[in-house]
């Protein structure tokens, strides 16, 4: 099968922000795409989101450049080609020729590669997550991934009600039939027991809830309440995992709370993690410390596996081979947060997964607070056999997209 032409659309994510899609026609007359989200709480080692930056257009957040980029360069270098994924992703990698994709820009790249693995597999006639089994991951036994389920909104994603970005919920069932259920229990009547406290009930960029309350640890209490009146216990039914997005409060070597003014150290900041852990039997904390304080995590790190939890990196890896390669040699963590369009194509996923995984960590497969109807990484996350799946809270369209995906999967379609 062949690749007859390509391409590029602006649409809009979940923020009303341009982003990229990308429409690719085989030459059987098919044709398949692929949507690319976009971050808020970004790393600065990421691949290049390429913005056409006229502020007069869009507030500067327009894609028309990445848009072309499909349409001109990209589309005539791959137009007539073979449609193998690998190959493709190559050509593309070689077509750009910077190491951040900065000149065609990792949103453009993107999307053609997801809509290209789209369209080998149905050229294959299989279902996308077989088709990346057998291709990507040697037919390897697929696995449903735990949800952890953001539940709480805080930090940039809801204009900093809390200094933690993301307080999630992880029902120890994996299997997406139960885990949904225990997720969406939980959500609903954490809004019943917000609303009879008078509180607010909107959801931030995730579909959390983004309250105003005194503190990090009266969001705890509060889910932990909620969680009870709807039949489930901590450790029993579920898990806490936080996501604290500490690059955003990191400035001149110290974390700032905005919410209570604090200023802490590293050694400081840990202190209140293993304290706000235990009293809460938290399972995972991500991002702990900011992206380049190695320092920081790789002492964290030594204390999760004493302690048993989860110390996950984003911003501190931001799904870069290099860097997860670093993070292996340090010690750094134990689980990496894989983001597609933090590197840019599937296929240097593929090796950041599979190096995760070598390593003896948790593969925790993530959306992004700008996101779209896409449903890919409900796909890429069994088929790899991914341990977790981030993908937002149980509201939103946009979320609720990939939960229905792995419940698609579930039930053999």
């Amino acid at each position: 099968m062949k690749i007859k032409n390509i391409q590029g659309l602006q649409i809009f994510d979940s923020r009303g922000n341009p982003t990229v899609r990308a429409f690719l026609s085989t030459d059987d007359g098919k044709t398949y795409s692929a949507s690319v989200p976009s971050g808020a709480s970004t790393g600065t080692h990421e691949a290049v989101e390429l913005r056409d930056g006229d502020s007069k257009v869009f507030l500067g957040l327009g894609v028309s450049k990445a848009v072309e980029n499909i349409n001109s360069e990209i589309n005539d270098s791959l137009k007539g080609a073979e449609l193998d994924p690998k190959t493709i992703d190559g050509k593309l990698l070689e077509l750009d020729g910077t190491e951040n994709k900065a000149r065609l820009g990792a949103n453009a790249i993107l999307a053609v590669s997801q809509a290209a693995l789209r369209a080998a597999a149905g050229s294959s006639n299989k279902k996308l997550w077989q088709f990346i089994n057998t291709y990507y991951f040697g037919g390897i036994e697929p696995n449903f991934p735990r949800l952890m389920v953001n539940v709480v909104n805080g930090g940039r994603h809801a204009s900093w009600n809390f200094d933690i970005q993301e307080f999630m919920v992880v029902p120890n069932d994996n299997m997406p039939l139960n885990s949904t259920k225990i997720a969406s229990e939980i959500f609903h009547s954490l809004g019943k027991t917000l609303a009879g406290r008078k509180l607010s009930t909107l959801v931030g960029d995730e579909g959390g809830y983004s309250p105003f309350l005194a503190s990090n640890e009266e969001v705890l209490d509060i889910i932990t309440e909620a969680a009870k009146n709807a039949g489930f216990e901590n450790i029993k039914d579920y898990r806490f995992a936080i996501d604290a997005a500490s690059t955003e409060f990191f400035k001149d070597g110290k974390y700032f709370f905005h919410k209570t003014g604090q200023t802490l150290t590293g050694e400081e900041l840990t202190e209140y993690y293993q304290e706000i852990g235990q009293k809460y039997n938290i399972l995972s904390f991500e991002d702990a410390f900011a992206e380049d304080d190695w320092e920081n995590h790789v002492k964290f790190a030594a204390m999760a596996e004493q302690f048993h939890f989860q110390t996950v990196g984003d911003d501190l890896f931001v799904t870069n081979p290099k860097r997860i390669q670093k993070g292996i040699d340090m010690k750094a963590a134990n689980a990496v947060l894989i983001k597609i369009n933090q590197i840019g194509t599937v296929l240097e996923t593929v090796e950041a997964i599979k190096m995760t995984k070598d390593a003896g960590w948790a593969a925790v497969i993530s959306h992004r607070s700008g996101e779209t109807e896409d449903s890919f990484i409900a796909d890429l996350a069994y088929a790899c056999g991914a341990e977790f799946i981030k993908t937002g809270s149980m509201s939103r369209s946009e979320r609720l997209s990939k939960y229905n995906r792995l419940l698609e999967i579930e039930a053999g379609l």
